[in-house]
């Protein structure tokens, strides 16, 4: 079931990829715990330290994840 739920990431994931690219930015899947549905990921180039990168990382990386990955329940930035 992991190894699924991290491939369903991985797919939202390349399609969000373009939006943060597009500004200078990228995201990378740390890792899917299935057990609690949580989500990390590391932003970088400029949403790493961008003063923003917390509402990015909500209004569109958990959002769209959340909506297309059943079982997820959040997503973190380590």
């Amino acid at each position: 079931m992991e190894f699924f739920m991290k491939e369903q990431v991985e797919k939202v994931i390349e399609e969000i990829r373009p939006i943060l690219q597009s500004d200078g930015g990228d995201i990378q899947l740390i890792g899917v715990d299935e057990k609690t549905g949580i989500v990390t990921v590391g932003l970088r180039g400029r949403c790493g330290g961008c003063p923003h990168a917390q509402m990015t990382l909500q209004a569109v990386v958990e959002r769209k994840i959340k909506a297309e990955v059943p079982g997820v329940t959040a997503v973190e930035r380590v």
